[in-house]
């Protein structure tokens, strides 16, 4: 008689623990995306302005208003954006290592199984 050896199911609390901190790494996920791309708008604004003359009229949108400035009145703000973009980005990068580190030890230690995508 041949026996068939099943894992023990899972704590609910777990399963749900488990879940829950999926949902999370994908939001992380999706903000530092979201992130990125501002960076990188930030980024190519700089390099823009980077060559114009200091005193050339430039335009920032405050909120939901168009405030006219000038270069030098404007780039500083947008190198200033820009670091702290890149600071966040890199904050939301290690607490999504380490959600991703929490999910695969609940999934080894409970020998859990996912579903595949479609």
């Amino acid at each position: 008689m041949a026996s068939t050896h099943s894992h023990p199911q899972p704590p609910p609390q777990v399963v749900n623990q488990y879940n829950d901190l999926l949902r999370e790494s994908q939001s992380l996920g999706n903000k530092i995306s979201e992130l990125e791309m501002d960076r990188n708008e930030h980024k190519l604004v700089e390099e823009t302005l980077q060559p114009l003359e200091p005193d050339r009229r430039a335009y920032r949108l405050v909120g939901e208003v168009l405030v006219e400035r000038t270069v030098k009145e404007v780039l500083p703000s947008v190198k200033t954006n820009r670091e702290n973009l890149e600071s966040t980005i890199a904050t939301l990068k290690e607490r999504l290592h380490d959600k991703q580190k929490e999910v695969a030890e609940l999934k080894s230690k409970y020998n859990l199984q996912t579903e595949p995508s479609r």
